[in-house]
């Protein structure tokens, strides 16, 4: 696999401080706060913008995983950010395009398979997957904290019929039912779910749950793909580039991918996919290397199926 070739770190024209007053950021007079200083978000929600500086900028310096995201560089104008600080951290910005194109490809092989059925991202922020995965007849569901869904009603309203959006607490049990999500059944259809950034912030017990719930309500045929961290980075945010800085901490992360589907009868992990696989042979062998000690990649992506019970 060939290495990625050496970034050019060159800083945004004209950067916008996250913090900038609204001239500074080119919104309205200088008496009102920018958007994002009256989002007022909080440390977990405030890494959304870690994912939206990558999918907007990191093209320049990644382009053979620029994701094309037709909307991000608006939303960033529209926040009045200054993200350089987050396009300083090339490995960052490389782990979320990589991402980005193993959840489109997910999304796309499901939608294939069931052109009409139902998308579903927990923990959506600004993120705007279904412009990648509108097959014209599915449907689709962004859902967040209400605070992040608040700014997102504001930067990205509904234009499709076929689209809505949903305030979610994934760290209260429920969730399924209260996104009127379809539940396994004769005539239900299998429905995907993404959830992106998210279950590493969540307490191991909180995470079991959330696993639980999708494998205990979700047709035969149903996937998730999420991303995991190894167990090794619990507790070590504060040393991370991009999210030390939000406050945010590492509270979850696998010993063995193999957990995943231990967590329930049902559950199924389809596959394993390690960040390491774009920094060419070089980063293969040295997850190859520390695996023994990481127990998981350290950084890696999963698919998880959901079975029919057993008889």
């Amino acid at each position: 696999m060939p290495q990625p070739p050496p970034p050019s770190r060159r800083r945004l024209a004209n950067p916008q401080s996250a913090h900038a007053t609204p001239a500074q950021s080119g919104h309205g007079d200088t008496d009102q706060p920018c958007l994002l200083e009256r989002a007022q978000l909080h440390a977990v929600p405030s890494t959304l913008l870690i994912p939206l500086a990558a999918r907007a900028h990191g093209g320049r310096y990644f382009a053979w995983l620029a994701c094309q995201d037709a909307v991000a560089t608006q939303l960033l104008d529209e926040l009045g950010a200054d993200v350089n600080a987050y396009l300083d951290d090339l490995p960052t910005v490389l782990n979320v395009l990589w991402r980005t194109r193993a959840i489109k490809q997910v999304g796309q092989a499901f939608f294939a398979e069931h052109p009409q059925a139902l998308g579903v991202n927990l923990g959506c922020g600004l993120t705007h997957h279904f412009q990648w995965l509108d097959t014209g007849a599915n449907q689709w569901l962004d859902a967040d904290l209400p605070e992040v869904m608040a700014l997102r009603e504001q930067l990205l309203p509904l234009r499709c019929p076929r689209a809505r959006h949903v305030q979610v607490d994934l760290t209260q049990t429920g969730w399924w039912k209260r996104l009127a999500l379809p539940r396994k059944g004769p005539d239900a259809q299998p429905v995907l779910l993404i959830c992106e950034g998210v279950l590493m912030y969540l307490q191991p017990e909180q995470v079991h749950a959330v696993l639980a719930e999708f494998a205990q309500n979700a047709t035969p045929g149903s996937r998730m793909v999420l991303d995991v961290l190894t167990r090794q980075a619990v507790g070590r945010a504060a040393i991370h580039a991009s999210v030390g800085p939000t406050g945010a901490e590492f509270c979850w992360g696998v010993g063995r991918m193999a957990e995943l589907e231990q967590m329930h009868p049902r559950l199924k992990l389809l596959r394993e996919q390690s960040v390491s696989e774009c920094y060419g042979w070089t980063g293969i062998a040295l997850d190859i290397l520390w695996r023994p000690w990481l127990g998981a990649p350290l950084y890696g992506m999963a698919t998880l199926g959901v079975e029919a019970a057993s008889p």
